[in-house]
């Protein structure tokens, strides 16, 4: 289980992936989720990288799920879908960027990629918010989206040293500040 303040995301049980597949009224969906689960059985060892992934508040309300396929090419394709009464909240955003992470720290990947519809721009910003650059190709569903685990870490030396240069002006600021008020007093 991976969690943020809000939000945790986790692999599902083969019991929860049985129960998704009979309830999912979506033939061409229920297909997809019945190879993920022959997939997890077939290769235990695995389980996670085929498994639907539950996104939940961390009150325990469902919210969405997210999948990874693909695995055998060391760059993975990751789906995801929030509940319609929970989209705009960042929810995906958060849940695609702890699943990338999540995917990176595994030493064998070196790219995760991602398909949207051309219509589902919040679908296409989620990605590149997560870092994900359109690649130039169009899949059986849309435009296809690339982040690669080494541009991955330059963000975040680059986030980690801005975030230092921050702290050092705000410290400066601070000190400053002090200076002018200790003069004031005088």
């Amino acid at each position: 289980m991976i969690k943020t303040e809000r939000i945790k995301i986790y692999p599902a049980s083969r019991e929860q992936m049985e129960k998704i597949i009979q309830a999912e009224k979506d033939d061409e969906l229920k297909k997809a989720y019945g190879e993920m689960l022959e997939g997890g059985l077939t290769h235990p060892n695995q389980w996670d990288w085929y498994a639907m992934w539950m996104i939940e508040k961390t009150d325990g309300t469902h919210i969405g799920d997210l999948c990874f396929k693909g695995l055998e090419e060391k760059n993975p394709e990751i789906g995801y879908g929030v509940l319609d009464e929970f989209q705009g909240h960042g929810y995906a955003t958060e849940a695609v960027s702890l699943a990338k992470k999540w995917a990176f720290d595994h030493p064998e990947i070196i790219a995760v990629e991602a398909e949207t519809d051309p219509d589902n721009a919040a679908s296409q910003k989620v990605l590149m918010k997560c870092g994900f650059v359109a690649n130039g190709e169009i899949g059986e569903e849309g435009p296809r989206f690339i982040v690669y685990k080494e541009q991955n870490k330059l963000e975040r030396k680059v986030k980690s040293r801005e975030q230092k240069e921050a702290e050092e002006l705000r410290l400066f600021e601070l000190k400053q500040q002090k200076k002018k008020e200790k003069h004031k007093g005088h």
